[in-house]
């Protein structure tokens, strides 16, 4: 997730350790100090008074100075954004924050406020009636219903929301944190304290009794030490796996004849009176904390006639701060407000707390929708959106064509933040860069006053960019970056962080104040009735941009935000010919967006043809745009083209009208230095030049640097005694040799220490440029070199990009050096069929090295098809206006885990892809057999590795799209899982076919360069591949070729070994094989089995009569016994199972028959014998096989026999008013007689045990028992009885806990998408 604030992902941290995704030098806030700011001679001026003492220089937490967006509305004050609306599309925004609540004209801030995202959807399609003034809710409360609610039609909706899946995962923490420490602990260790206790205390009088009794301990003081010490391990473990999953809370949701109205049972005893009742957002503007501990602001919205509930929260942070420098007004503390002040917020939540924040392309299109909708009603002027990903193309994608059809249609002024993955180039993501560049790019700049107040820096340095601002060109040439703003500040957050502000950094921060400073534009330009369109906002933006000498063009774009400039231009040129028009510039073959030459050495001229075609904006509330025609016939313009490069030739002329129009552009790169050269056409209106261009084409042409030859052979490249001022970025462009597979890249400072960001990018065509890219915060010290290695790809040029850190105030000199090294594959990943014995990989050395192929096969991945899979239309909440209806496919597939591990899921065909991606949302969940909620994931699978227990598990996947025909494609779309090994898997490797055979493994080789070595991997022993092997299941991992310990760290390659079928299993040649039998006994025999088990699922006469007739047939089966006690009284149905204080309703002569039946099995075995055979360390015997299934068999037999003879005994004795010790007795000797033969944790007897333990009230034993139940059979009933144990010990934390839990782990029906 992308998600552009620094401090998105980790709280109050700056700087981004980009090889891990986490921060590592803590933000220090300022204390005292000040600030001379002149913005490095850029934006609106200002300063602050100087020495120690002074005022603070607080302009500089919320910085407007620096483009003049303070001087704008100190001139303007009314052309604050009143009037305006900015739609933020983010976490979401908290309206109860105090800069969020008002405008500056005193309205309502926060008017509308969705979570697009369906995480926050509550089922309230139950509904109930009303007895005695209460209904009951889904959780199983009673509900009294307030008198004071009206409820015209009388009909209440039900649902339960589970609280936890709306907080983000720091709350989620902290409450949980909370509950235990004042509704567990407290209790919990007052338990476990006394369990402790009484567990000394039974073993200080049994060692003062030992000497006066037997050795030996009875079989009731064992069972009594096991309860006693059983209540202590249940207590230890219920406090090592304490896992809260929250409460649940019950949703009623009514319509009061005006609005929907919706509470929230947050007392949790039904009294809905306490609970948080609120009307929908829209119309009421009412808002609440959910609980006293949270403090999270909830507000609702109600769709699809009542069916589905909204509980609109926020997954994080980041909104709000996002939303407080667009907006926020405080009106007693002005250096504090936002951009704009006056304008209005809607709040559309795109990141979904499922997947942590991450947007997904269902709240993408829905947020679209939204902004189509309510376009309707009000005018929504701004659109800012600090999200995105890296695309690996941005000439299509669903997303992106709804995003561009938002700014086309509605007039929408869209910006978004350029991205924090810097310092290197073409690391600007999606979006901007999608198909059209309509949108508004911005970069992240720090100006000295920021330094000095926000970042307590000891020095005062020149505005510069931020080293981690993303920068241009995006990968098909456009600028990506359009101009920069400030990229920091400290304001407002929600009050679920318990902060009322925090500094927060990243291009994230950047984007919502240029939309704030749109919406001042937007407001002046209303008041004055000037028109206006996004197409002339943004190049009126970036024409008065004020250009920073010292920062790069990639990062700054056209320059910095200059709000007074801009507002002159549009003023002046409101009535170009080119207002309303977008130009369509693509440039080459390959349709792209610039001229972007970055393959190879240039060593001659290109001509690239570029087209050029004007698109005029349409209104959505006149779809044909007939008034429009007039306006395309009359549209000319006379163009002068200019650029300011040497090695740039390109007309001087275009008359452009209403058509697609090209002209050619020489590139002519000879006598061009080594590294990256950029420039532009720009296009001016020859009759107004004054305005600036109406277009540009940007164009970027990298030179590769030639490499020396190191006194070994290799290729490399050093440079000595470098001087990096703070902001200091040193880029090399070479083209990786053709063999090259890594490279190391060395550091050293000779004097002084400090941070460096290395960034080293490839760009490989239709591939983002994190695919290949190498990126990492380092710390450089006199002391000792860093050594950097990282892999390459042969012949694509690699940018290595080393920056200064912006915020080390020492200059410094550094010395670094970059060395390639290659054991070329013929293959990028290695894919081999078990079936085909051997397997030949060639290798090719760069120079000479030491080769050690190793394989590691780390996952076992299974292919799974969908077991169901439907296609149908959504509701009015997704269909894009005005009328297209959107659809969505759920797959449903099962699959099974055998043992407790990591498993990640996997669409392939979908994978990898969103803003890109033909589908507009892929989204998956994840639920036990319970069909409990487990987890999500969408279209990045190496996101959501996650740790589950052995079960069986339902993972469902919702893919949308408003054509049926293209979802129905995918209704067969099969579904990897990958399963974590419990340890890796190796392959054998061979110099040659021959050693193969002969066993003689490859222990490493010297090869010299170009010597082409083949490698041959043997298969895997079938010994190791495991049961159960299914169709398409693959094993997988990687193969390093390479000795060198850095070659090995990096060099990885995919390897995929395809199970092939296991051999068959063949009987031992010693043993006696039964002589064959006829077909009239195995057809005897399958219908005796036939009969024996239907005898067990029978019931009532129609048992007892098979049952005669079996006896009559086969009078010394076993089986038909076991079958028939099973018909009389199944002792393994989990909703018989015996609890606390629990009511016996049994039929004696039923025990007594069960009673009777078991009698008999156990007196035809014949015990004595078997205990001789089990008591045998070795059987040598010839059909010792043969025996030992006899043996086990009939060891089943009696076992059942004991249970059901036991379980009978038990409810017979809790059916019983009166104590009657002659059955006590029977079943204390069953329990002797059971442990001759095994324990009673043993699952074919663990349910006498447990009757047994409830018989003697041993609720620590019972415990154990129903733990171990549950682990085959999680279900309800289990749980249940559970609890009334807990309830039983006077545990009533646990109880409580459990009970809560309850409509978590049993649900009545699968979340919703």
């Amino acid at each position: 997730m992308w998600r552009r604030c620094m401090v998105a992902r980790c709280v109050a941290y700056v700087q981004m350790n980009c090889h891990n995704g986490k921060f590592s030098e803590p933000v220090r806030f300022a204390m005292f100090g000040c600030a001379d700011e002149s913005v490095c001679g850029v934006g609106g001026g200002g300063g602050c008074g100087e020495g120690a003492g002074g005022e603070f220089p607080s302009w500089g937490l919320m910085p407007k100075r620096e483009t003049g967006a303070a001087a704008f509305t100190s001139m303007y004050p009314s052309s604050d954004g009143r009037g305006t609306i900015i739609a933020v599309l983010d976490s979401g925004v908290d309206p109860a924050v105090t800069g969020l609540q008002r405008t500056s004209t005193g309205e309502i801030k926060v008017i509308e406020r969705f979570d697009c995202s369906g995480c926050g959807d509550v089922d309230t399609s139950t509904t109930c009636e009303v007895v005695d003034g209460c209904i009951t809710g889904l959780t199983g409360r009673k509900l009294q219903l307030p008198t004071a609610w009206e409820n015209p039609k009388g009909v209440w909706r039900i649902g339960v929301v589970h609280p936890y899946i709306l907080y983000p995962p720091k709350l989620k923490e902290r409450v949980q944190e909370h509950r235990k420490e004042f509704l567990w602990d407290p209790k919990h260790k007052l338990a476990l304290a006394d369990a402790t206790r009484e567990v000394v205390d039974l073993d200080n009088l049994s060692r003062a009794a030992r000497p006066k009794m037997s050795l030996i301990e009875s079989t009731d003081d064992k069972l009594f030490r096991e309860d006693t010490e059983s209540r202590l391990e249940a207590l230890m473990t219920l406090e090592k796996k304490f896992n809260d999953v929250g409460p649940s809370y019950d949703c009623v949701l009514f319509n009061d004849g005006e609005v929907w109205r919706a509470c929230v049972d947050t007392s949790e005893v039904g009294d809905l009176s306490k609970g948080v009742f609120l009307g929908e957002y829209s119309k009421t503007h009412e808002h609440k904390h959910l609980t006293d501990v949270d403090l999270m602001t909830i507000s609702i919205n109600v769709h699809n006639n009542g069916n589905i509930l909204e509980i609109v929260g926020m997954c994080s942070s980041h909104g709000t701060h996002v939303a407080s420098i667009a907006s926020a007004y405080f009106p007693d503390e002005p250096e504090k407000n936002g951009i704009a002040p006056g304008a209005q917020v809607i709040s559309l939540g795109i990141g979904d707390g499922r997947l942590g924040s991450m947007e997904t392309g269902t709240a993408l299109v829905r947020a679209c929708i939204k902004v189509m909708e309510l376009s309707k009603e009000r005018k929504i002027d701004v659109i800012n959106m600090s999200y995105g990903e890296h695309a690996h193309w941005s000439d299509s994608g669903r997303i992106g064509d709804l995003m561009n059809e938002v700014i086309n249609k509605y007039g929408v002024v869209w910006v978004v933040s350029a991205g924090n993955h810097g310092p290197a180039l073409s690391t600007v993501g999606a979006p901007p860069d999608i198909a059209q560049t309509n949108m508004i790019g911005v970069g992240a700049y720090v100006s000295p006053m920021m330094m000095i107040a926000a970042y307590s820096m000891r020095a005062k340095l020149k505005g510069t960019a931020y080293s981690w601002s993303s920068r241009g060109p995006c990968i098909d040439g456009a600028m990506g970056v359009s101009i920069c703003a400030p990229g920091g500040a400290i304001t407002c957050v929600p009050n679920f962080t318990l902060r009322g502000t925090q500094l927060m950094n990243g291009t994230s921060m950047s984007a919502p104040h240029v939309a704030g400073a749109i919406s001042t534009l937007i407001s002046g330009l209303k008041e004055n009735n000037i028109s206006y369109s996004p197409y002339s906002i943004k190049r009126a933006l970036e024409n008065s941009a004020t250009y920073i000498p010292d920062v790069e063009p990639f990062a700054q774009g056209c320059g910095l935000l200059n709000v007074e400039k801009a507002y002159k231009l549009l003023c002046e040129y409101c009535e170009v010919p080119e207002r309303d028009v977008r130009f369509s510039v693509t440039c080459g073959k390959n349709n792209h967006k610039g001229i972007y030459f970055r393959r190879g050495f240039l060593d001659k001229s290109r001509e690239v043809n570029c087209f050029i075609e004007p698109f005029f904006a349409t209104d959505f509330k006149n779809p044909e745009g007939l008034d429009a025609n007039f306006k395309k016939i009359n549209f000319n313009l006379k163009i002068v083209l200019v650029c300011d490069a040497d090695w740039v030739k390109a007309p001087e002329y275009l008359d452009l009208m209403n058509v697609t129009r090209s002209f050619p552009v020489q590139i002519s790169p000879e006598g061009l230095p080594p590294g990256v050269h950029c420039t532009s056409i720009k296009a001016y209106d020859i009759k107004c030049v004054a305005k600036g261009p109406v277009f540009q084409i940007p164009i970027t042409m990298v030179q590769p640097q030639p490499l020396s030859v190191d006194s070994s052979g290799g290729p490399h490249l050093s440079v000595l005694s470098y001087k990096f001022t703070p902001g200091t970025i040193q880029r090399h462009f070479v083209l990786v040799p053709e063999h090259a597979t890594w490279a190391v890249l060395k550091l050293s400072s000779p004097e002084k220490r400090g941070r460096f960001m290395i960034h080293c990018v490839q760009l490989i065509p239709r591939m983002s440029c994190k695919s290949c890219e190498f990126q990492k915060v380092v710390p450089v010290n006199p002391t000792s070199d860093v050594v950097l290695p990282f892999q390459v790809k042969g012949g694509y040029i690699l940018e290595v990009a080393i920056a200064k850190y912006w915020a080390g105030i020492e200059t410094m000199l550094l010395n670094y050096s970059i060395e390639f090294h290659g054991i070329r594959p013929d293959t990028n990943s290695v894919v081999i069929h078990g079936a085909e014995g051997l397997h030949c990989v060639r290798l090719r050395m760069l120079r000479r090295a030491d080769c050690l192929p190793q394989v590691a096969l780390k996952y076992t991945t299974q292919t799974i098809r969908p077991t169901e899979s439907k296609v149908g239309p959504l509701t009015d909440r997704d269909v894009i206006p005005p009328s297209r209806q959107i659809y969505e496919m759920i797959n449903t597939y099962n699959f099974c885990v055998v043992k407790a591990t990591e498993i990640t899921p996997n669409i392939p065909i979908l994978s990898d892809t969103l803003y890109e991606s033909e589908f507009e949302s892929q989204l998956w969940m994840l639920f036990d057999s319970n069909k409990q909620y487990i987890t999500s994931g969408d279209a990045y699978p190496s996101k959501y590795t996650l740790k589950v227990e052995k079960g069986d598990y339902v993972l469902k996947l919702s893919v949308r799209h408003e054509r049926k025909e293209l979802l129905e494609k995918l209704n067969d779309t099969p579904l990897l899982v990958s399963h974590k090994l419990p340890q890796c898997l190796t392959l054998d490797a061979y110099s040659s076919n021959a050693l193969a055979f002969t066993g003689k493994k490859l222990l490493g080789a010297n090869m010299p360069p170009g010597v082409i070595f083949p490698v041959y991997f043997g298969p895997l022993p079938s010994d190791k591949i495991g049961k159960n092997v299914t169709v398409g299941q693959y094993m997988s991992g990687h193969v390093t070729f390479a000795k060198d310990e850095l070659g090995k760290k990096v060099d990885l390659y995919n390897i995929k070994y395809i199970l092939p079928e296991l051999p068959k299993k063949t009987s031992n040649g010693s043993a006696t094989k039964d002589k064959e039998k006829n077909k009239s006994d195995e057809y005897a025999e399958a219908l005796k089995d036939l009969k024996v088990n239907w005898l067990s699922k029978l019931e009532g006469e129609t048992a007892q009569k098979l049952y005669d007739e079996l006896l009559k047939e086969y009078p010394d089966h076993m089986g038909t016994h076991t079958a028939f006690m099973q018909s009389l009284d199944s002792t393994t149905d989990l909703r018989k199972l015996p609890s606390p204080n629990q009511t016996v309703e049994v039929s004696k002569a039923t025990c007594e028959k069960i009673i009777s039946i078991a009698d008999k099995v156990i007196e035809g075995i014949d015990q004595e014998k078997m205990l001789s055979y089990y008591g045998m360390k070795i059987d040598s015997r010839t059909d010792a096989a043969k025996i030992k299934t006899q043996q086990e068999k009939l060891r089943g037999y009696l076992l059942d026999a004991y249970t059901k003879r036991g379980v009978a005994l038990c409810k017979m004795h809790l059916s019983s008013d009166t104590s009657n010790e002659d059955i006590m007795d029977k079943i204390k000797q069953t329990v002797i007689d059971i442990l001759k033969f095994t324990e009673l944790t043993d699952s074919k007897v663990i349910h006498f045990s447990l009757w047994h333990s409830v018989v003697m009230e041993q609720w620590g034993r019972a415990i154990k028992y129903l733990n171990k139940i549950a682990e085959d059979h999680p279900t309800s009933d289990v749980e249940d009885r559970l609890i009334k144990v807990y309830t039983a010990l006077d545990w009533q934390h646990v109880a409580t806990f459990a009970t809560s839990a309850l409509p978590q782990k049993f649900p009545n029906a699968y979340r919703l998408f």
